[in-house]
């Protein structure tokens, strides 16, 4: 078995959730727990707030996560699964990234499906696979170390708060999310910076003066499509 495995399992955490999803945090945290006490901790977090009590979901408890996925991820999303974007923006610094992520997941025979290359599933599955250790290291130091950080930032309170102020300010609507539930993909990502630490040997990551705030680009976004006077998908992929 690859020592590096336990990435396949958080993988599988960030993918849209189906009925087994709690199966999978079950398998995650198995994969987990001894070694990676604090992420296992993160992932029993997750599973106690998942609507099921530890089998599969019914459709209705279904709905409900995949609709908090969706408000997590995609639209008004509180952040993007799309670590090149956290980290680069619109830049052309991410398209280099997306190229030579391409080139890197066709090696180790990862198909990225629908997604871009910097989905972070495929770039755990890649952690996971990657022969080169020397190149796995560089791309988690200067990437997604930096970029779940930022990530696990967006579900902090003010954040969510300054959000909802935004999307109120412009569509006079707002996310409504249980207290319990709402924020409940911010235990995963936690679990992988924890992983992350551990394997790697990282500390905490300072941003540099100037760097890419996910919020202020959803600003400027909302600011340009309500001038145009259409809603808008926050996050958006090249």
């Amino acid at each position: 078995m690859h020592p590096f495995t336990h990435y396949e399992h958080l993988a599988v955490l960030f993918d849209y959730p189906q009925l087994d999803y709690p199966t999978w945090v079950q398998g995650t945290y198995d994969a987990l727990a001894g070694r990676y006490v604090l992420a296992a901790a993160e992932i029993a977090v997750l599973a106690q707030v998942l609507p099921s009590e530890g089998g599969p979901f019914t459709p209705e408890q279904l709905d409900e996560v995949q609709e908090i996925f969706t408000r997590s991820f995609d639209v008004q999303a509180i952040t993007t699964l799309g670590v090149g974007y956290v980290m680069f923006g619109d830049d052309y610094k991410r398209g280099e990234l997306l190229v030579n992520l391409n080139r890197e997941l066709a090696l180790v025979g990862i198909d990225p499906g629908t997604e871009l290359s910097d989905h972070l599933p495929n770039v755990l599955r890649l952690v996971a696979r990657w022969e080169d250790r020397d190149l796995a290291r560089e791309f988690v130091e200067e990437i997604l170390h930096p970029a779940i950080q930022m990530m696990i930032s967006e579900f902090g309170e003010r954040r969510i708060d300054a959000r909802n102020g935004l999307y109120q300010k412009h569509f006079k609507t707002l996310i409504v999310s249980s207290a319990e539930r709402g924020t409940m993909f911010r235990e995963p990502l936690t679990a992988v910076l924890e992983v992350l630490r551990d394997d790697f040997g990282l500390g905490e990551w300072t941003p540099p003066e100037h760097n890419n705030d996910f919020l202020r680009s959803v600003g400027r976004e909302l600011e340009i499509e309500a001038s145009r006077g259409k809603p808008t998908k926050s996050g958006r992929m090249l």
